[in-house]
């Protein structure tokens, strides 16, 4: 496993698509456990505990390598290509 993340230029500020659930469950009437933002384009995804695991799908759709914790108070973030957890989550620069 890498010691950084070498994604780290794909973060970009982003506007949530749906800042109140994950795009595809508000779609369909499924439902979360939590949420992950794609720090790319925005994109909201639920999580791997939740039925659709939207957010990795989306990764697997789009390669966007990197996801951050869309939870009140939680400032991580995770990058699927390099498997590496971010704590505190990497901003834009």
């Amino acid at each position: 496993m890498p010691s950084s993340c070498a994604h780290l230029d794909q973060i970009h500020n982003v506007k949530p698509h749906t800042p109140t659930g994950c795009e595809e469950c508000l779609a369909t009437g499924g439902h979360w456990v939590h949420l992950r933002l794609c720090v790319t384009c925005g994109h909201v995804g639920c999580c791997d505990n939740s039925p659709g695991k939207h957010a990795t799908a989306h990764f697997h759709h789009t390669h966007h390598p990197i996801v951050r914790s869309f939870e009140p108070e939680e400032d991580w973030a995770w990058c699927y290509v390099d498997e590496m957890f971010m704590e505190p989550a990497p901003r834009a620069r």
